[in-house]
């Protein structure tokens, strides 16, 4: 019997590791628990390589050296089990798992990604490599709706794969295309892979939403860059559009107002649309089509012009009067007057040796700071400190001299609330900067808007804008702090539900269909987490997690290369194993190592999201290349999809050292929101 490839790796994999557990354990002078929590570890993986169920093999191989690490006390053992179980599912952040997977069943079952391919295959038409690029695109969009992996390259391998071949498109770079798009869902937020990062390293979903937006969005830009100068340089690999695929046809009264007007203005859209309400009669088209395709092509106009105003509003709102508090050290603001006390008390005199305290009736008073100052007692309460008349810049000035504060600018001039409260400020210069830009914008819009580009424009209204107002929803809720990852995700399947009922989707066997695999997969996804909560008790009981910290801190390690050697690990890792083993497995042995190398968490999750996409583009078990043979063409072998593969893992790479590189990519967003 002929063994596959694959499965040659395969075994020659798990030959490694277990050789490798057998050397250390001969070699080791003493067999301790900490060894033993090792070959567990290679036990799991081999196991996993060899078919068993994740989160079981997690469950037994913890329980089984529980037992041992608890010298054969059942009890104690089935405690540890029922503990970490509970821990897991009382986290009320895996709320949102079934929530938004329940989000992308049904926007997936609401077919728009049809009318989302087509209509951005139009407006790419131009570029090169049109359809490879649109195709990109959607999964971009879709995968970001949907975050449902095998649901996106099955649909795009069903719509866009043999539309691609149909055009000459190469097989591999077709294939690598579809693959690499829709990976995009496991790192682009709302995504189910940073929730169980964030529940298993103790980060907060919200940052990681935040961080990893950027860094999404960089990668498919990369994607959409190397298919562009592939197919620029390489046009037999993926051939322009003919001219008979672009054509767009046009509505009959858009024909006749088109037959009407002059030539002169038949190229672009809104001026010939103003003309055709000139004529008589209109031309003999309904003014209410000619106002309607009017209002579809001014949209964009009107949204510029209200987020214009909008932000101008914001940009020149008044200062507000409040002296900031400087929250961070605890000091009190340079302009706060000492506080009094309603009631008898003590308050601190000033530090001068000629002043002396005097007793009121009810309490002791503050003597003043000056000889020659009088004052008189309060009959009740404490007496007013000195210096409460005098001015607040002085005051300032004074507290500034004894904190060691200096002065902020403008501190001794009169505050700004007295002389022009309510007065607006200036527009800022970037302001104005970002105006004009938008006003370019529009002007090239509007002088390349033709009918045709109308139509496509409205196709783009119908698909692409729905889902970029739902996914904006729900990450704008929650990354601006307006709603928790839960709360936006019950808001997102409310919007999944109102669009699958626009496009006439939303009927009782899709709701119940999407509530099954909804149920299977969050199952799925709780079992992994108890699982990995069993492992990880027991490896840590076993000493297995000191036995590497202690391994990793003797080889003197400096930042870059513990990061180095650790994104390297993942990245072998993700040829045998899935995105979930990894992240349940290995993350608690990871993140414990951290705080040894001065690395941020958050950073870390944003490198290891990154990596992790190459858990399945990368053989063999690269789940998404089984999705697109599932649907492919007979003629298309998994080798040819393989290759297309490989370019797009290398591209992941280049993002990986490029966030490196520049960590303010991932990081800016959550500095600025959350820091």
């Amino acid at each position: 019997m002929k063994i596959r490839k694959e499965l040659w790796f395969g075994f020659i994999l798990m030959a490694i590791i277990l050789a490798g557990t057998a050397v250390m354990l001969l070699s080791a002078e003493k067999v301790t628990n900490g060894h033993l929590g090792l070959m567990m570890l290679a036990l799991v993986v081999v196991a996993i390589m060899m078919g068993f169920p994740t989160a079981f093999t997690l469950m037994g191989m913890g329980m089984i050296f529980t037992w041992i690490a608890y010298e054969r006390d059942t009890s104690k053992t089935l405690t540890l089990m029922v503990q970490s179980a509970f821990k897991v599912m009382s986290n009320d952040v895996l709320i949102s798992i079934p929530l938004f997977v329940f989000m992308g069943y049904l926007v997936e079952r609401a077919n728009l990604i049809e009318k989302l391919f087509r209509s951005l295959h139009l407006a790419m038409a131009r570029v090169p490599g049109s359809l490879a690029v649109a195709t990109l695109l959607t999964c971009a969009v879709f995968a970001t709706a949907t975050g449902i992996v095998g649901a996106v390259v099955t649909l795009m391998g069903l719509l866009a794969f043999p539309q691609m071949l149909r055009a000459g498109y190469d097989t591999r770079l077709a294939a690598g295309a579809i693959t690499a798009g829709g990976c995009l869902g496991i790192l682009i937020p709302p995504s189910v892979m940073l929730i169980v990062y964030g529940a298993t390293a103790g980060v907060s979903v919200v940052q990681l939403y935040a961080g990893a937006l950027f860094p999404g969005l960089m990668l498919a830009g990369l994607y959409i860059i190397y298919v562009i100068i592939v197919a620029y340089f390489k046009p037999h690999l993926a051939p322009p559009l003919p001219e008979a695929e672009r054509h767009i046809d046009l509505p009959a009264l858009t024909q006749k107002l088109l037959a009407n007007v002059s030539s002169g203005v038949k190229t672009r859209a809104v001026p010939a649309l103003l003309t055709g309400m000139r004529g008589e009669r209109n031309n003999g088209v309904p003014m209410g089509h000619i106002a309607r395709q009017l209002g579809i092509a001014l949209l964009p106009l009107i949204v510029f012009t209200g987020v214009s105003l909008l932000s101008y509003r914001v940009a020149t709102s008044p200062v507000e009067a409040e002296a900031p508090v400087v929250a961070s050290t605890g000091m009190q603001s340079l302009e706060e007057k000492p506080a009094e006390t309603s009631s008898g008390g003590l308050q601190e005199p000033p530090s001068d040796d000629k002043s002396e305290k005097k007793e009121s009736s009810t309490g002791l008073a503050e003597p003043p700071s000056d000889d020659k100052a009088e004052k008189k007692e309060a009959s009740s309460g404490l007496a007013e400190p000195p210096g409460a008349a005098a001015s607040e810049p002085a005051a300032a000035k004074e507290a500034a001299q004894t904190t060691g504060v200096s002065e902020p600018p403008g501190a001794n001039a009169k505050p700004a609330a007295d002389a022009s409260a309510g007065d607006r400020v200036p527009a800022p210069k970037g302001y104005w900067i970002g105006l004009a830009v938008g006003a370019a914008v529009m002007l090239f819009f509007y002088a390349w808007l033709s009918f045709a580009r109308l139509e496509i424009f409205k196709m783009l209204l119908s698909s692409f804008f729905p889902l970029v107002v739902l996914i904006l929803a729900v990450l704008g809720s929650i990354v601006f702090g307006l709603a928790t990852p839960t709360e936006a995700a019950a808001v997102g399947a409310l919007g999944g539900a109102l669009l699958a009922a626009a496009y006439g989707r939303l009927n009782f066997g899709v709701v119940k269909e999407s509530a099954f695999l909804t149920a299977k997969t969050s199952a799925m996804v709780c079992w992994l987490f108890v699982g990995s909560a069993i492992f990880s008790a027991a490896f840590a009981l076993l000493g297995g997690q000191e036995l590497v910290e202690n391994w990793v801190m003797s080889m003197n390690l400096t930042k870059f290369q513990f990061l180095l050697l650790s994104q390297a690990i993942i990245f072998i890792l993700g040829w045998p194993l899935e995105w979930t083993e990894i992240i349940v497995i290995f993350m608690p042995i990871f993140i414990p190592l951290l705080d040894n190398f001065g690395v941020d968490p958050l950073f870390f999750g944003l490198l290891v999201a990154l990596n992790l996409q190459t858990a399945f583009l990368s053989p063999p078990v690269a789940m998404a290349a089984f999705y697109l043979k599932g649907v492919s063409p007979p003629h298309v072998t998994l080798n040819q999809i393989f290759a297309g593969m490989l370019p797009f893992m290398g591209i992941q790479v280049l993002a990986i050292v490029i966030l490196y590189a520049f960590p303010q990519i991932g990081m800016w967003l959550p500095t600025v929101l959350y820091r």
